[in-house]
């Protein structure tokens, strides 16, 4: 395979403007571009973009080409990220291109991947360059580097977030079709918010750094930077896993999609700064008037835990951590260092940090952990990911003070051991994206993926039920005449995988609600496995289930194309109202019928959860 250095106008022409996973795949399965044109093209868009500082070693063929010729050795059945272009923050490590932490008299060439990229590649993603970063990974504005301050993607006189500020603007610029970053104190949040991407910081562990520059070692994360969530999984499915050699990694298996049971907002609102403050706080009352359609319970909830916990990040002993592991570098080579960068990194060798104000400090994150689980328990907590945003000049006027700021909402992440997922949200006025992150405990990654799949995907419409002032909900339309409801608890619900039917055959999701307490769940001896809703004579509990409405002209063949043992019948719902929905014959829940009866988690998503997840051929 041969990478040109540029690419035909008319193939130019045809390309959009951001590379999503799922669009590649789909164009090279029918053979309308090859990963020869698409990097082609990415080449040449790094070479239209060169002002704005996104990248330290850029995109070339003669980088690139090596890995697009062994796409020849790959079955894409075998490889799902065959043909898929990647940035890589340039403190991780790709083999052979140097890592530099952008401070090139630290640059390093290393012999191997770090693993993440190792697996990466496995998958067949091809990496097309090394991008800029806040030097050291120290920074949350994008400004702190000796290779240039990297553009925003939207509006080139605003910062673009940092410290992962090349890896987000080369996805918004359509020069990746996702990005590796690296995440301490928010450097894979914030530049996802101020760039209209979708950021994932999955659990502490989960993705090994076995390759990473250290920047605050037990703090520190890789993330992803994507168009989508479906995106951001798919990266997910490939990076996770223990990693032996690595001593930070743990074992947390790959998340499902679950509902939390209540989502977080600040009792007070949250602060806003700079040029944007008011439309920040337009955007945010926004954001909490939609999460109150999501049919989640919303719980104004004291956030003074997290703001000690963030406060602890650089005004505790862990900004020493980080001197330990760079000062050597900065004591030996005077001047090497971005300015701002070392005044940073050199607070950590203050006398206040004695051993007994680490373990001060270490007891007093302790309690907040504690609190936090408590607080965070089936629960998600929403917050704007920043509050606001400022120009390059007013970052470079007050570096210190500008960067604060900026990780006000996002520095307590990684401290209390949570996961978190940014998203968009709006926007605080033209071309100045708004977004919110979803935190959950390390353990529960399903609840934020669930959280912000329904915040994406939630549009209100006539068939939805709306929340009334009082907390109560108006009684359910139909969005038009020819509709019925239909109740659905299992795989056509959403996220799974039966869900395109329903979207298939013009159904609208109305709302998540529960039967009366007449019904028993069984697993049923089916591939793939799916549950069966049985009516009780006596006993009985209420069933979760999701109402959906479907259009008349469709619900016949709908329900023709029901395997056995399911059909549809009338459900009662716990308001007494009776609608048709799915029912399982009584036959299948005879012990020779090999079901097995999951009442006691009282619907199927609880089940998933409980079991770890569904196996992918199962999802959509």
């Amino acid at each position: 395979m041969h990478v040109k250095a540029g690419v035909d106008a008319g193939a130019s022409a045809s390309l959009p403007e951001a590379f999503t996973i799922g669009w590649l795949k789909e164009q090279y399965a029918a053979g309308k571009f090859t990963p020869e044109v698409v990097v082609s093209e990415i080449i040449r868009r790094s070479e239209r973009d060169a002002a704005m500082n996104i990248w330290i070693t850029p995109p070339s063929a003669g980088l690139i080409g090596p890995y697009v010729e062994r796409l020849r050795t790959l079955d894409p059945a075998d490889a799902p990220l065959w043909g898929i272009p990647f940035a890589i923050k340039d403190n991780i490590d790709l083999a052979g291109v140097p890592t530099t932490a952008a401070c090139e008299p630290f640059a390093y060439n290393p012999s191997e991947h770090a693993v993440v990229v190792e697996r990466l590649i496995a998958a067949g993603a091809i990496p097309v360059g090394k991008t800029n970063l806040d030097q050291f990974a120290t920074g949350l504005v994008g400004t702190r580097s000796p290779y240039g301050e990297t553009h925003n993607a939207l509006r080139p006189e605003l910062i673009s977030g940092g410290s992962s500020s090349g890896s987000a603007v080369a996805v918004a610029r359509g020069q990746a079709a996702f990005a590796l970053g690296t995440d301490t104190a928010g450097s894979g949040r914030v530049p996802a918010a101020l760039n209209r991407l979708v950021g994932y910081k999955p659990s502490l562990g989960a993705w090994p750094v076995k390759g990473v520059v250290p920047a605050c070692e037990s703090l520190d994360c890789v993330t992803v930077f994507a168009s989508s969530l479906e995106d951001a999984y798919a990266v997910d499915q490939a990076a996770r896993g223990m990693c032996d050699a690595d001593p930070w990694s743990r074992s947390l298996p790959s998340p499902s999609s679950l509902r939390p049971s209540r989502l977080l907002v600040p009792i007070d609102g949250p602060e806003f700064f700079g040029p944007y403050a008011e439309g920040c706080e337009a955007a945010w009352n926004a954001v909490v008037k939609k999460l109150k359609g999501l049919e989640i319970p919303v719980e104004h909830v004291d956030t003074d835990l997290f703001e000690a916990a963030a406060e602890l990040l650089y005004g505790g002993p862990w900004v020493a951590e980080r001197w330990a592991g760079l000062g050597s570098f900065v004591e030996a080579n005077p001047g090497a260092t971005f300015p701002v960068t070392e005044r940073v990194l050199r607070s950590g060798v203050d006398e206040v940090h004695t051993a007994a104000a680490l373990f001060r400090a270490k007891h007093k994150l302790q309690r907040l952990k504690a609190e936090a689980r408590l607080l965070l328990r089936d629960a998600v907590l929403a917050l704007p990911t920043a509050g606001g945003t400022w120009t390059r000049e007013q970052v470079r006027n007050e570096p210190l003070a500008a960067n604060s700021a900026m990780g006000r909402y996002t520095n307590h992440c990684n401290l209390l051991d949570l996961c978190a997922v940014a998203i968009p949200a709006g926007d605080a006025a033209e071309n100045v994206p708004f977004g919110i992150t979803m935190f959950g405990l390390a353990e529960q990654e399903s609840l934020i993926r669930g959280a912000a799949e329904r915040f994406v995907s939630y549009a209100p419409s006539q068939g939805a039920a709306v929340e009334t002032d009082s907390g109560g909900a108006k009684p359910v339309s139909f969005p038009s005449e020819d509709a019925t409801l239909v109740a659905v608890c299992g795989l056509h619900m959403r996220g799974f995988a039966l869900e395109p039917q329903m979207l298939g055959s013009g159904a609208v999701f109305v709302k998540e609600t529960r039967t009366a307490a007449r019904y028993s769940l069984l697993r049923l001896a089916t591939t793939p496995a799916k549950p069966g809703l049985v009516r009780r004579i006596e006993g009985g509990v209420p069933i979760e289930l999701e109402l959906w409405a479907m259009p008349q002209s469709s619900f016949g063949a709908f329900v023709a194309a029901i395997p056995s043992p399911l059909g549809i019948g009338k459900i009662e719902l716990e308001d007494g109202t009776e609608v048709p929905g799915f029912i399982c014959e009584g036959y299948a829940a005879t012990a020779n019928a090999g079901a097995e009866d999951i009442t006691l988690f009282g619907g199927w998503r609880r089940y998933v959860a409980y079991a770890g997840s569904i196996p992918s051929a199962q999802r959509s």
